[in-house]
């Protein structure tokens, strides 16, 4: 059986070296884990991305944060009503299509699979729904 040092893995809690065995499907996961690590520091040094945006904890919306004016504000409560609006002015099918995909992020394929239809009659439906979107937010410019 292989044997592993817990200090190497565990610095912080073993202060002294502690040895023991393991079965080879555990070191196999130790030198999967740490081929898998260096692989992702070349990537890293590669594209020369030493950090990343992906954290969720919220810091780079915190940074991005930028306060609106008041104009802004009702601006942009008018853009989302005319939305609304036009949405719902359009036939029941294409309204939900159009909902579905660009505001629920639903793919059209998964859309057409839903509804048991071909994709294309689901693409065309967006497009249609889309032109007459444009017609009816034209009356507001």
């Amino acid at each position: 059986m292989p044997k592993i040092n817990l200090r190497d893995l565990y610095p912080d809690f073993y202060k002294a070296d502690c040895i023991i065995d393991i079965p080879e499907e555990v070191l196999s996961v130790f030198v999967e884990h740490e081929r898998r690590e260096a692989a992702y520091a070349r990537k890293m040094y590669r594209y020369k991305a030493q950090y990343s945006l992906d954290r969720a904890d919220g810091i780079e919306n915190a940074i991005q944060f930028i306060s609106y004016s008041p104009d802004e504000i009702y601006e942009r409560k008018l853009t989302a009503q005319q939305l609304h609006a036009a949405i719902a002015d359009l036939p029941d099918k294409q309204g939900k299509r159009i909902y579905a995909h660009y505001i629920l992020g639903i793919g059209k394929t998964e859309i057409a699979k839903a509804e048991g239809v071909s994709t294309a009659s689901v693409v065309e439906s967006i497009e249609r729904g889309l032109r007459n979107m444009e017609t009816f937010l034209k009356k507001f410019c």
